[in-house]
């Protein structure tokens, strides 16, 4: 049975309530009907053209996104500009679009937490805790048994889907790990944090080369942890099915689907 877009979002707000979010982020409903029946839910990273045609071509009644379409400001919405062209299809569609995005971060089973899960970490802790300590960004944890960085980099990529990059990492192959933060999504602006800098490795995304650079640099003169970067889309896409397991446990009557198109984008590497 459909239940209300409302219903629903009281529902998504006490499992990623909006209070958790970064004072920068913009997630929340984005177009919809409150009141309009819901009775098919569709979960992607990303609202692109792909997942939105998904979306319609299922019939679904709401498009769950982990990255919010609107972050940044429009003046335009205009349908020959693509975030006003996906807005209008979803519209005729009566598609509604919801995104959690560092709300969704920081809760028991948000990004991060999934990730260090599917590691096998143990200890678990947020690096940035909240006012609940066991919630907040990032995880840091311990691995059962010392490795490798170079077993850990496989680990990520058998845990991750595939994507064109890959996983990257900056230490020795046979250099030993046990402790592990990671970080779901960017996570270059945690690279200071003492936690980060505690830990034998740091699992993140979208790792640009000065503070990489910089982060390895002092690592020389008086220690820090190896660093391994991965796919944005491809940390993030893991906690899509722990998200829609608890939304079917609040919801049974409803159906609820996840998207595994890869939005990640890019398509291929040259390696030299």
């Amino acid at each position: 049975m459909p239940v209300t877009l409302a219903a629903l979002l009281t529902t998504v707000d006490r499992l990623w309530p909006l209070a958790g979010a970064e004072s920068w982020d913009a997630p929340g409903l984005i177009t919809g009907d409150p009141d309009a029946s819901v009775g098919r839910v569709l979960f992607a990273v990303d609202a692109v053209a792909a997942t939105v045609d998904e979306a319609i071509e299922a019939r679904a009644d709401l498009l769950i996104a982990h990255h919010p379409l609107l972050l940044r400001g429009v003046t335009s919405i205009a349908e020959d500009r693509y975030k006003g062209a996906l807005l209008t299809r979803l519209i005729r569609a009566r598609c509604a679009l919801l995104a959690a995005h560092t709300n969704a971060d920081v809760v028991e089973q948000g990004t991060s937490a999934v990730l260090a899960a599917r590691l096998g970490l143990v200890d678990v802790r947020p690096i940035v805790p909240g006012a609940d300590p066991a919630l907040g960004l990032g995880r840091i944890g311990r691995l059962s048994e010392p490795s490798t960085l170079g077993r850990l980099a496989r680990l990520l990529a058998e845990v991750l889907p595939a994507t064109a990059t890959g996983v990257r990492a900056s230490g020795g192959f046979d250099d030993q790990v046990q402790t592990v933060a990671v970080c779901g999504g960017a996570g270059d602006s945690l690279l200071g944090d003492p936690g980060v800098r505690a830990a034998d490795v740091y699992i993140t995304a979208d790792l640009r080369h000065h503070p990489a650079s910089e982060a390895r640099e002092q690592a020389l003169l008086v220690g820090g942890p190896a660093l391994i970067d991965v796919s944005h889309w491809a940390s993030e896409w893991l906690w899509l099915d722990a998200a829609a397991a608890e939304l079917r446990v609040a919801h049974p009557e409803l159906e609820v689907v996840v998207s595994d198109l890869r939005t990640d984008p890019w398509d291929f590497q040259v390696v030299q």
